[in-house]
């Protein structure tokens, strides 16, 4: 029956795993869906870390790596830097665990985040400098805390 409704109506196989917890009706529950969701909801929350340290990052090394660009780049990627900070707090504040993954994520995001760095870096027009690939370091150049610093901007 839980599998049934579990793949007809989500939110009411959550009702009622919820209820069946809330009773200590542990014999009905549905294991194997509460099991996958459970372990999912737990990857996304990395997943969400990783994204926005990813884009924190791309703007990080573009500011540190194309300082000659014009403030209406930079304007965008300070504007973004901040955005992505304050969503890489609220990630660490509202699931205190992460803590324990943020060295793993940077590591993780780094490698995106230079990619993306570097391709848009190639995009670069209206007499603007394209950087070459190997001003980009292949670890990450930016400590932990300089990361978490709402005053550090990589320039």
């Amino acid at each position: 029956m839980s599998k049934k409704l579990y793949d007809q109506d989500f939110k009411k196989w959550i009702e009622t795993t919820i209820y069946q917890l809330q009773k200590g009706d542990f014999s009905s529950l549905d294991i194997y869906n509460l099991i996958e969701e459970l372990t999912e909801l737990g990857k996304s929350e990395k997943r969400a870390l990783e994204s926005n340290l990813m884009i924190l990052l791309a703007h990080l090394l573009k500011l540190k790596v194309q300082q000659d660009a014009p403030s209406s780049m930079k304007d965008s990627w300070y504007r973004s830097i901040i955005e992505h900070r304050q969503r890489v707090q609220k990630n660490l504040k509202d699931t205190p665990s992460l803590k324990s993954y943020l060295e793993t994520a940077i590591k993780k995001a780094y490698t995106d985040a230079r990619k993306i760095a570097i391709k848009e870096g190639k995009l670069a027009n209206f007499g603007v400098r394209i950087p070459q690939e190997n001003e980009s370091p292949k670890n990450c150049p930016f400590f932990q805390k300089q990361i978490l610093d709402e005053d550090f901007y990589g320039n």
